[in-house]
């Protein structure tokens, strides 16, 4: 019977397959994100206790690192006069002596189930003497079963992270359980001679290494080799997915555009600039790809006013020659009808109409599907109104998505739906770090515009605190006085009880009255209706405003170029790629322009720094490689947005290089392979990233 179930438990199978595993302990490691057998493998320690290295309280010295094993003799809250906060401390005690453990900022979750008189604790870090007293502050800390004493057998234990309701001992018999079911040797994505031949650690050493640490050649450094090794194990199997979703999709035939047609020629002629070096070569790789029969899936990423819309409008000119329509779809109403209005300044002049489809049309919307419908409308810009489903294209042949992280997936198939495989260009002004790049957009093709037409001015920016706002007012008077236009940002609408800092409403009636009554004060805000949004746009662009009070509305596609100052209230509470998006909306002309952020006095230490990068550089891309630093991955992409996969182990920035060493070896495994033979091995490692496979396929 034994030998039967190891040859039958699935990896994927469900914890409930492991004596043991209730509903209740299930829910608790789900949450953690262990659903199942394989999720445990990779479930890897915070750490290894080798009780070789354990002290006695007795022998410690302040200053140096240390491990002890102690029981909890006493806790309190109390208050650090010396510090001026509130704390929580631990007493533990190995018989040797006594130790302080000491907590300035802790979760109640974590404390209770440390809290226990006579709980057995692990305990580690850096000590410190304070009034005679050994103590460590924030010291690491794991809840020891009576089995995982001093006096236990087993040398070296894995230490994992706390999970409610699930001792540690208990996490340690399960993992143990799941390799007994699977037998011998949990085996990898790759056959041992390759892995051989890559000069791997086997999978199943890894596995072991990790979670049965007790080989007499065990140590920090091995054990941390083995978790590489599964975090290449992770990053190797979504490349591989990534190949296979770039083979299918290079397999189905697409349109292939004459890309020289007498449309796109005159477009070109009547520019009245010269393209940059950087737009010339996306615009060449755009239309090459529209030349090839296989379906275009192209990022084109530029930061703020480098002229992405110039290459899109032109891509467009090369779907209408040939007889299909394209479709522009953005995030926003003034976005869409910043577009409009640039698109259809273009083509005015060559006789091409152009329609704008958004929300609350009224009795216009049935001309405009009309046109879409029949083809007499060869150019649509639009909002989310263009994926709705009595929008019928005629012929498209081409979808531009505009700022596409801010699309939700869904959405941005159901426009590509609208048509069998029409070429995809997909925009974006927000810079993604190169080092993301490859997981991002890993079965994309990638065009950068990383140099900024000529004429345009750099921005400088300058931080000041609430305490400096009459300079900051001064600054702007400079501006209103020359006649040029100043906005005013806000990150509220209204007033809240909730959120006490300054709002767009309140502020824009201040400063019509009371800080500038000599100039015209507009108000922008998202709550507005689209024609006094437009309405207000206009009269700004045209000098009837002099300063523009408004929220994150203007974060894209606003195009003023008399603007020549922004200032950002409670610039702490923004991220650093909006603060770079709001900063854009200025130095669009040939003036100097400045961004001035203003932020609160008791801002933290990180948003300081935050400000300080935007102070310091004006580059989107490293803007973008710090705010990943700060931020990580999921709250600057946002993982439901963009299709990140969620890796269980991996770190992107942390585990870039094992992400670039992964990516190396599967174009290496797949180059020799037939597409029958890519899908046998496709078939042979699962669907661990099936839905970030779909995911690549409409990003």
């Amino acid at each position: 019977m034994r030998e039967k179930e190891k040859t039958t438990v699935d990896r994927r199978a469900p914890l409930a397959s492991l004596k043991g595993v209730g509903p209740v302990i299930a829910k608790a490691l789900a949450k953690k994100g262990i659903w199942c057998v394989d999720d445990l493998f990779y479930f890897v320690p915070i750490r290894w206790l080798d009780r070789g290295t354990v002290r006695h309280i007795s022998e410690l010295e302040a200053g140096e690192d240390a491990c002890v094993v102690a029981s909890v003799d006493s806790y309190r809250s109390m208050f650090f006069r010396h510090a001026r906060k509130k704390g929580f401390e631990v007493i533990v005690t190995d018989g040797t002596g006594f130790l302080s453990l000491k907590w300035f900022q802790w979760s109640k979750g974590y404390l209770q189930r440390i809290c226990r008189k006579g709980a057995m604790l692990y305990v580690s870090g850096k000590v410190g003497n304070f009034g005679g007293i050994l103590q460590i502050v924030h010291p690491e800390v794991a809840v020891l079963n009576e089995d995982e004493t001093p006096g236990a057998a087993r040398r070296i234990i894995p230490l994992y992270s706390q999970v409610d309701g699930v001792k540690q001992g208990f996490i340690r018999n399960i993992v143990s359980a799941a390799l007994d079911l699977l037998g011998a040797s949990p085996g990898g994505i790759l056959p041992r001679e390759r892995e051989e031949g890559f000069g791997l650690m086997s999978f199943a050493d890894a596995v072991r290494c990790v979670h049965v640490a007790n080989g007499e050649d065990f140590d920090e450094k091995r054990g941390n080799d083995a978790v590489r090794r599964l975090i290449l194990e992770e990053y190797l199997h979504f490349q591989m997915t990534l190949m296979s979703r770039k083979r299918k999709v290079r397999r189905e035939r697409g349109i292939v555009f004459a890309t020289d047609g007498p449309l796109y020629r005159r477009f070109m002629g009547n520019l009245g600039f010269e393209l940059t070096g950087a737009q010339s070569r996306a615009l060449a790789e755009i239309i090459a790809d529209m030349g090839r029969a296989t379906p275009m899936n192209r990022l084109l990423q530029g930061d703020v006013g480098s002229g992405k819309t110039v290459c899109a409008v032109a891509s467009a000119c090369v779907a209408i020659d040939n007889g299909f329509q394209a479709v522009f779809m953005a995030p926003t109403e003034i976005l869409a009808e910043q577009h409009y209005l640039n698109v259809h300044r273009w083509f005015a002049a060559l006789g091409v109409p152009v329609a704008l489809l958004k929300g609350g049309m009224g009795r216009e919307r049935r001309d405009v599907l009309e046109g879409i419908r029949t083809g007499a409308t060869p150019i649509v810009i639009g909002t989310h109104a263009v994926i709705q489903a009595d929008v019928k294209f005629h012929k498209l042949g081409l979808v531009v998505i505009d700022e596409q992280h801010r699309f939700g997936v869904e959405q941005r198939k159901r426009l590509k739906d609208k048509s069998r495989r029409p070429d995809v260009l997909s925009m974006t002004a927000t810079p993604i770090p190169r080092t993301l790049s490859m997981v991002v957009y890993g079965d994309l093709d990638v065009s950068v515009i990383d140099e900024m037409p000529a004429g345009r001015r750099k921005v400088v920016t300058k931080v000041l605190s609430d305490d400096d706002r009459e300079r900051a007012e001064g600054m702007m008077r400079e501006e209103l006085a020359a006649g040029r236009g100043v906005f005013v940002v806000y990150p509220l609408v209204e007033e809240s009880e909730n959120n006490p800092v300054r709002d767009a409403k309140s502020m824009a009636a201040e400063l019509r009255h009371s800080v500038f009554p000599e100039y015209r004060v507009g108000l922008l805000h998202g709550r507005m209706s689209a024609k006094d949004k437009e309405d207000v746009m206009t009269r700004f662009r045209e000098g009837e405003i002099d300063v523009l009070v408004c929220t994150t509305v203007i974060e894209v596609g606003i195009d003023v170029p008399r603007a020549t100052m922004i200032v950002i209230e409670n610039a702490e509470r923004f991220g650093l790629s909006q603060l770079h998006q709001l900063r854009g909306r200025v130095g669009r002309g040939t003036e100097p322009s400045r961004c001035v952020l203003v932020a609160s006095t008791k801002r933290t230490h990180l948003a300081t720094k935050r400000l300080r990068i935007m102070e310091k550089t004006s580059d989107g891309f490293e803007i973008a490689e710090e705010d990943l630093k700060i931020r990580g991955v999921g709250d600057m992409l946002g993982v439901r947005q963009s299709g990140m996969p969620a890796f269980r182990i991996g770190d992107i920035v942390r585990d870039i290089d094992i992400m670039i060493e992964a990516r190396k070896m599967a174009e290496e495994l797949t180059a020799g392979l037939s597409d029958q033979e890519m899908a046998g091995f496709m078939r042979h490692i699962g669907d661990r990233f099936e839905d970030e496979r779909d995911l690549c396929d409409i990003a």
